[in-house]
């Protein structure tokens, strides 16, 4: 599975928006007195409202008449209920943006029969990729991968969205370590994941950087949390590199091979890895209706580009979501299609282990 083709795209997209497009008028691009409702459909306190509300006020003075931008959160059912909420309501004029994270991209390339929505309806005018750290409870007294047998001898309860939403390659790499856990599903984000990792009821916990950032480095700080490994940066041929926010973590796969003294293979790690592609690659993402006109579309892809291209983006991003490269207007785009297209051999090994493991139907 490929992430990006970028080769003619942007020329591509902006030849034939000049020839589809109806003379642009100055109101059509003006958003000076809207309001812009954000679509964030998780709880408040996860990895992706934290993305939101870093990007909202930028979003705010960067698109044409300084908008105001609202971020709505709307959890329930893993982000699939906000996202089917969007499809029915959104209005085509660019006041109504959806956010979209791994949770609405799996459920929706897995066919799960819950969705509503649909991705080819939808246009991105940004996307953000991520990473995240797996982290557990120090009374396991383990420090890395040589204590994994102290992870084995234990029943781990770890608290989850869903068996299709963004855990799902943390879900599938705890297999593959052979590790004894227990989800708990219906977490309304991962806010509330780490919620009752801090209140004691999960012993095992995972959040994307943004979150790792805000919410779980001061719990290692002091004491009370204890990183395992990233999951890493995984590119279009399948190779996995060290998170450039978290350089001195293992990855997952570096993590693997220390514990188990093999390289991960397989159908498992294929899956995985497909997995990291369209779900953290292209972790975030600002949507909007494809039938919204062309120079309303236009406008956001500016507004993104502007937002990106700030001298000073890279170190307060960096301080708050990561250390990644963001992908705006077509760019955006064309990677969301690419993202999403799934193996048939993969999409059949991860039906297989989601009914198996999680009595999940697809």
């Amino acid at each position: 599975m490929k992430l990006l083709n970028k080769s003619g795209m942007r020329s591509m997209f902006l030849g034939a928006a000049a020839i589809l497009a109806m003379p642009i008028s100055l109101s059509a691009q003006d958003f000076s007195g809207e309001t812009i409702e954000w679509t964030i459909p998780f709880g408040v306190g996860g990895g992706t409202d934290v993305w939101a509300r870093f990007f909202a006020p930028q979003l705010s003075d960067a698109l044409p008449g300084k908008p105001t931008v609202v971020v709505l959160n709307v959890p329930g059912g893993g982000s699939i209920s906000g996202a089917n909420q969007f499809a029915m309501r959104a209005s085509d004029d660019g006041l109504s943006i959806l956010g979209t994270s791994a949770s609405t991209q799996y459920p929706a390339l897995l066919g799960d029969p819950r969705v509503r929505y649909d991705f080819a309806d939808w246009t991105a005018v940004l996307a953000s990729p991520t990473g995240g750290v797996v982290y557990v409870d120090p009374k396991y007294g383990v420090t890395g991968p040589q204590d994994i047998d102290k992870l084995r001898g234990e029943e781990i309860r770890f608290a989850s969205q869903g068996a299709t939403a963004l855990e799902m390659p943390v879900l599938l790499g705890f297999k593959m370590l052979g590790l004894n856990i227990k989800p708990v599903f219906g977490m309304e984000s991962r806010g509330a994941g780490r919620l009752a990792f801090e209140r004691g009821e999960a012993g095992i916990d995972f959040q994307t950087s943004s979150a790792f950032i805000s919410s779980v480095q001061p719990l290692v700080d002091g004491g009370k949390a204890v990183p395992l490994f990233t999951l890493g940066v995984v590119d279009a041929d399948g190779n996995v590199a060290r998170d450039p926010s978290f350089p001195d973590m293992p990855t997952f796969v570096e993590f693997y091979e220390q514990a188990t003294g093999a390289k991960p293979e397989g159908e498992a790690f294929e899956a995985w890895k497909a997995l990291m592609l369209a779900g953290f690659s292209l972790q975030k993402m600002v949507v909007l209706p494809k039938d919204a006109p062309a120079e309303v579309i236009a406008a956001y892809g500016d507004a993104a580009k502007a937002i990106v291209e700030a001298p000073d983006f890279r170190q307060r991003a960096g301080d708050e979501l990561g250390d990644y490269e963001q992908l705006v207007g077509p760019d955006a785009d064309a990677a969301l299609k690419e993202a999403l297209t799934l193996d048939p051999g993969i999409q059949q090994f991860l039906t297989n282990w989601l009914s198996e493991d999680y009595n999940v139907r697809m």
